[in-house]
């Protein structure tokens, strides 16, 4: 299969944004035909014939190419593909109103998909396929998104300097044998924000309030960076504790470069809260566009989704955890073990947005 990408600069009220589409050919000498090779048409796609579907994403991974080829191939849909960033797509969809092309908007993180759903852009989706196979803490409780990949937020350690025997929950985290040991990105972050929420439905906001403080407490340095900054972080020994995701390491295990395999043996995850409600986990998921030209094509996709074909694809091309039941995890992140998630269903990480960067705020977590 090749892939290219076609880059577009469309000039917003204030600002330019960059959208890349893919275009997605076989590699065959015959010339391809809709039913088995997907095609983008651009940044400014056509609403969607019978064959077709348009879908806005913000998950930029090469991998999921083959999820559209597939997708293809097995039921005739042709994919359009337009790429950009998460409040970026919501915008378009929004201000294209009525006449948007747009049939799905992919992307990820709970938070994310609440801020679409807010913007009044998903129509909810009825689908005993979808239902049977994601777990009801991963999706919006009126089938308005779906989650089709689970993320871990986890605490990295480094191995020379910390004992996992010391290690136990998030909560934990404040204890002053902590102080000036961890590191973790900005508060701006959605993945911080999230877990945040997710703290606020467990604990309430007191107390939630009173972990970030002490948290923050315990910070090496100012947050700086993204995931993986934060594991090198760990690594260079700029604190010994971190939070991120666990694919972030696991790319670093599949690096062609000598010093980030290094990175990746002097750093291990640590799963919180086993003992009582799990670790927090978040999603990449998406939901069904109200205007969409092509629902029914769009559904089918979302259905697709969950298939086990769709979920092998998640997990061993993007190093995610699967939603459906008995799918194999890519074989790195299966060395860091297997581990119980947290139920809280992810939804609240939305509705607790708010409180959350306000406590995050008034804690002085920048």
């Amino acid at each position: 299969m090749k892939v290219s990408r076609r880059f577009f600069l469309t000039a917003g009220a204030a600002t330019a944004t960059v959208f890349a589409s893919q275009f997605i050919t076989s590699c065959s000498d015959q010339q391809p035909t809709p039913t088995n090779s997907p095609a983008s048409t651009g940044n400014n796609p056509q609403p969607s014939a019978t064959g077709e579907i348009n879908i806005y994403s913000s998950r930029h991974y090469n991998t999921d190419a083959e999820l559209y080829s597939n997708f293809t191939k097995e039921t005739g849909f042709k994919v359009n593909l337009i790429e950009g960033k998460d409040d970026e797509l919501i915008e378009r969809i929004k201000s294209e109103g009525a006449n948007s092309p747009a049939d799905l908007l992919i992307t990820v993180d709970a938070g994310r998909l609440w801020r679409a759903d807010q913007a009044g852009i998903f129509v909810p989706v009825t689908s005993q396929i979808i239902t049977d196979k994601i777990p009801e803490n991963l999706r919006h409780p009126e089938g308005k998104w779906f989650g089709f990949t689970k993320r871990a937020r986890v605490l990295m350690y480094n191995k020379d300097k910390v004992n996992p025997d010391q290690l136990s929950t998030y909560e934990d985290l404040t204890d002053p044998k902590w102080k000036g040991k961890i590191i973790v990105r900005s508060s701006s972050n959605i993945y911080n924000q999230s877990l945040v929420a997710s703290l606020i439905a467990v604990h309430g906001e007191k107390e939630t309030e009173d972990w970030v403080k002490g948290l923050v407490a315990n910070f090496a340095r100012s947050p700086e960076g993204g995931d993986t900054d934060q594991i090198l972080g760990v690594a260079s020994g700029a604190g010994d504790i971190a939070l991120a995701n666990t694919y972030y390491l696991a790319r670093l295990a599949k690096s062609d470069k000598p010093s980030e395999k290094e990175i990746f043996n002097k750093v291990k995850a640590f799963f919180p809260n086993q003992s009582d409600r799990g670790t927090h986990i978040n999603i990449s998921g998406g939901g069904l566009i109200k205007n969409a030209p092509n629902p029914e094509g769009a559904i089918k996709f979302l259905e697709y989704l969950t298939s086990d074909t769709a979920q092998t694809f998640f997990a061993q091309g993007n190093n995610e955890y699967p939603v459906g039941a008995g799918i194999p995890v890519d074989s790195i992140v299966a060395g860091f073990g297997p581990f119980k998630d947290d139920t809280t269903n992810v939804a609240l990480y939305g509705e607790n947005n708010a409180k959350a960067v306000e406590i995050m705020d008034r804690a002085g977590w920048v």
